[in-house]
């Protein structure tokens, strides 16, 4: 079986669809799949449920997504970095599920491993826990949370053999392997792609088993998202 498409664009022609839920990897702009997201905006499908930690920056990442209204509902656990993500949700022009940053990553590694749903005692008694299901165990207090799968993952790795194994670059591996776990299809960026057998198995981070379609992108953009600098004391 092939996996290697020729670019995001064509490896995203024949999946994407409107009302689709989309789940992207990535934590601010460490380890998104740049190429893929822009591919997804140019696709022009609408009406879409993201699910990702944050929506990137305003004008890049999924901010790009939402600049043009492509995006309906975001299931994530942060909004600080994003303007218009901000802008949106504030005036009611776009729907937020807000979940622990925790509580997501478990409920994305819950639905590649097929586990329904799980208790966790982060949320409970706040606004996260409303109308959701409570249960005592052992004296303490927890809240039922739902697993989470999507129609497509979108995921950025460093390496992959042509098999589909997986290799994350440090800080990129953050939501990136439970986002691969969670889409009936999964598609993942990459900047270099290797023969099979070139990856030592105890290295494999994610395996092919769970990746469909790889895209080459040797040379990403990787902005920078905040920039902080300070002067050289020695001049």
């Amino acid at each position: 079986m092939n996996k290697i498409y020729p670019s995001a664009q064509a490896a995203l022609a024949d999946l994407v669809k409107d009302g689709q839920t989309i789940a992207v990897g990535g934590f601010g702009l460490c380890g998104i799949p740049e190429a893929l997201i822009g591919a997804l905006r140019d696709s022009g499908v609408g009406n879409l449920t993201a699910i990702s930690n944050n929506a990137g920056v305003d004008g890049f990442g999924l901010g790009q997504l939402l600049e043009t209204r492509q995006i309906k509902k975001m299931v994530s656990s942060y909004v600080g970095e994003n303007k218009e993500f901000e802008r949106q949700y504030l005036a009611g022009e776009l729907a937020l599920e807000f979940t622990p940053q925790g509580t997501l990553a478990e409920k994305l590694r819950a639905g590649g491993c097929g586990i329904p749903a799980f208790y966790t005692a982060t949320g409970y008694g706040t606004l996260v826990a409303e109308g959701k299901e409570t249960r005592e165990i052992d004296g303490k207090m927890y809240v039922l949370e739902h697993a989470l799968t999507a129609d497509i993952s979108l995921v950025k790795a460093w390496k992959a053999d042509k098999a589909g194994n997986l290799l994350y670059h440090r800080t990129a591996r953050n939501f990136n392997p439970n986002v691969a776990m969670a889409g009936k299809v999964t598609v993942v960026e990459v900047e270099e792609i290797v023969e099979i057998g070139s990856f030592d198995p105890d290295d494999i981070h994610t395996p092919g088993i769970y990746v469909h379609r790889i895209v080459l992108n040797a040379k990403p953009e990787k902005r920078i998202e905040k920039r902080t600098t300070r002067e050289n004391p020695n001049g």
